[in-house]
């Protein structure tokens, strides 16, 4: 999984569109926090085609800082920087990676290291169904003192 998952970052790296589709099933799903982006990003070419263009326009590179791995779970967690040298921004964050049985990347939910934003009640990645994953979506009432 670690060298699966380095390998994928260098093919986003290179803004290899077939490289980086190679890396998903083909209706695999990167989600981003809301705002970013169009929403989440659907379809493993989809997702090469819009690495491609962010290397291509914006001179993005990626670092993997950090990795945990699970097999059995088929699940990864990574910490990385994103820096998109032409606008001199360096983003941070981290990813969870579920993989399918196949071994290909099935789903890629990524978490932003950035300030609240105070115009918004639920601060979630933006198409993922927490609800009907068993998430919670409420807090128990507060008691009064």
């Amino acid at each position: 999984m670690e060298r699966f998952i380095r390998d994928y970052f260098a093919a986003c790296n290179e803004g290899d569109v077939d490289g980086v589709a190679s890396y998903f099933e083909p209706d695999g799903v990167h989600y981003f926090p809301p705002g970013m982006y169009e929403g989440p990003f659907r379809g493993a070419r989809t997702i090469g085609e819009k690495w491609h263009a962010a290397v291509t326009e914006g001179g993005s590179f990626w670092t993997i800082d950090q990795m945990m791995t699970d097999p059995p779970t088929r699940r990864a967690v990574i910490e990385w920087s994103h820096f998109k040298r032409r606008a001199g921004v360096l983003l941070r964050g981290d990813e969870w990676y579920v993989f399918s049985e196949r071994g290909f990347i099935q789903e890629i939910r990524a978490y932003y290291a950035s300030p609240q934003d105070p115009e918004l009640s639920v601060l979630q990645i933006e198409g993922y169904d927490y609800e009907g994953l068993g998430y919670a979506t409420s807090a128990p009432p507060l008691e009064d003192s």
